[in-house]
């Protein structure tokens, strides 16, 4: 029997992403700079995973100042929640299946 990997998505095979996502799955928004901390990455890695979510519409961006300085706070979308979801559940299943 083949595996289903309808629920699988690429976009989270990159491990930033997927870390990303669990992050913004545990806490309602996070800002660029305690995720880049969290993650330890540079900031050119983080925004370029950023941006592709973003593109995805899994992450929304709102941009603002906090005490005259640049503060960007990201959230999940809906559908970034769902896709999330569903790709969890795709691994799950993989991982089920190699232990019939």
């Amino acid at each position: 029997m083949g595996l289903d990997f309808s629920l699988y998505d690429k976009v989270f095979e990159n491990r930033i992403r997927l870390q990303i996502m669990s992050v913004l799955m545990a806490n309602d928004s996070y800002d660029f700079t305690s995720l880049k901390e969290m993650l330890d990455v540079t900031d050119g890695n983080l925004a370029s995973n950023l941006k592709t979510l973003e593109k995805e519409g899994y992450i929304s961006v709102e941009k603002s100042f906090v005490d005259r300085k640049p503060n960007t706070q990201y959230k999940r979308t809906e559908k970034g929640a769902k896709a999330f979801e569903n790709h969890l559940t795709a691994l799950e299943n993989l991982i089920k299946q190699q232990y019939k």
